[in-house]
């Protein structure tokens, strides 16, 4: 299946290395296999492959090739340094595209010794628009086979849905045996696995960190590191609430998400909300890494509890308010009080379960999988 950045990273491996980071699974490997048959002439070298490795630490690989695809050489000793000798001394010919999890963001994080060598780009799941592009499919189908398979490419491509839900139980156990443990103590597995399936239970809701440690006693110290693997290996992505100064942003409370919407415990229309945050959040890093905009995705809650799932920004500016129903049409009354507060962000009702749209008191009430196959990604 063609995915939605195939022909932007193409287009940049002729002036740049390109980073392609992503969940698991995502596809990106699939995608670098595209590149590999655009190009002609490619070599592709993985540092968990031991005849790979070789190659790679002897940089035995051949000069001529048109595209390099090298994956997992973040697992190398030294790997940033190492990498920017092979950036440097490529000839001028060769593409360069480095893959890897999300270990390899540390990248936009620290040192600078790859600086202006690289344009990167992060692969998310399966969405609405990109389901109904490279399928054919309306968009209430499109949202619907998502909701019901999530939208990574294996069980959303799959022939039934237990073939995907066989294909989500080795994916989960994968990653919280083998990914976890290169990030934390092997005694730590049993407890990192117990926050997991709470965090499935606490989707959508403020994340009390304390609250969980009490439960699992542990520090919530020792949570925030837990919850810090989890985003590096993109298996949740926290949403921070709306503040105009970041730093205050950050300490408030996020909400939590999964990447995989099939890993969301909670009833349809917390799997709705789910969907949508995933979607959103392609959205925003789409425009962040190929537009180079400063989008950003966000909640809003007030002291007295009015909340609005989601808001989009752009420079640091409001650009959507964004609220998720499944089928009812009754006005959100925070959604209402936010419109007339921020008259300049477009505020939307989102309802999956539509029969007809209205606009009203500022709100424009929409469908759901309509207004979502019009996103960027």
């Amino acid at each position: 299946m063609k995915r939605y950045l195939d022909d932007l990273v193409a287009a940049d491996l002729r002036r740049k290395m390109i980073l392609l980071t992503g969940p698991r699974q995502v596809g990106k490997t699939t995608l670098c296999r595209e590149q590999m048959i655009a190009f002609g002439s490619a070599q592709y070298l993985n540092w968990d492959i031991a005849a790979d490795r070789a190659i790679l630490l002897r940089g035995s690989w051949s000069p001529h090739t048109n595209l390099l695809v090298m994956d997992e050489v973040h697992k190398m000793p030294g790997w940033k340094n190492w990498l920017k000798g092979v950036v440097d001394g490529r000839p001028p010919t060769q593409a360069l595209l480095v893959t890897g999890s999300a270990r390899m963001e540390t990248w936009r994080q620290s040192g600078e010794s790859l600086a202006g060598r690289y344009l990167a780009f992060r692969l998310h799941p399966i969405s609405v628009r990109e389901w109904c592009e490279q399928q054919g499919a309306s968009p209430s189908d499109a949202l619907a086979r998502l909701m019901e398979r999530g939208g990574f490419p294996d069980p959303c491509l799959a022939d039934n849905a237990v073939d995907a839900e066989r294909w989500r139980r080795q994916y989960f156990t994968d990653l919280i045996r083998e990914d976890v443990v290169e990030f934390s103590r092997l005694h730590e597995i049993g407890t990192m696995r117990l926050f997991v399936e709470m965090l499935r239970e606490r989707v959508g809701s403020p994340l009390s960190l304390a609250s969980i440690a009490r439960d699992l006693a542990v520090s919530p110290t020792t949570l925030k590191r837990y919850l810090d693997i989890l985003q590096a290996l993109y298996i949740v992505f926290t949403v921070q609430p709306w503040h105009r100064n970041i730093a205050r942003a950050i300490l408030q409370t996020p909400k939590v998400y999964f990447f995989d919407i099939g890993l969301v415990r909670g009833d349809e229309g917390i799997r709705f909300e789910n969907a949508v945050a995933a979607m959103l959040l392609k959205h925003v890093h789409f425009r962040q890494d190929a537009l180079g905009k400063e989008s950003g995705l966000h909640y809003i809650r007030t002291k007295d509890g009015a909340e609005v799932d989601f808001a989009l920004s752009e420079d640091n500016r409001l650009t959507h308010l964004i609220e998720c129903k499944l089928a009812e049409p009754t006005l959100h009354r925070a959604l209402t009080g936010f419109a007339a507060k921020f008259p300049e962000a477009e505020s939307v009702q989102l309802v999956r379960d539509l029969r007809q749209e209205e606009f009203r008191s500022g709100v424009q009430i929409t469908d759901a999988a309509r207004w979502l196959a019009g996103l960027d990604a």
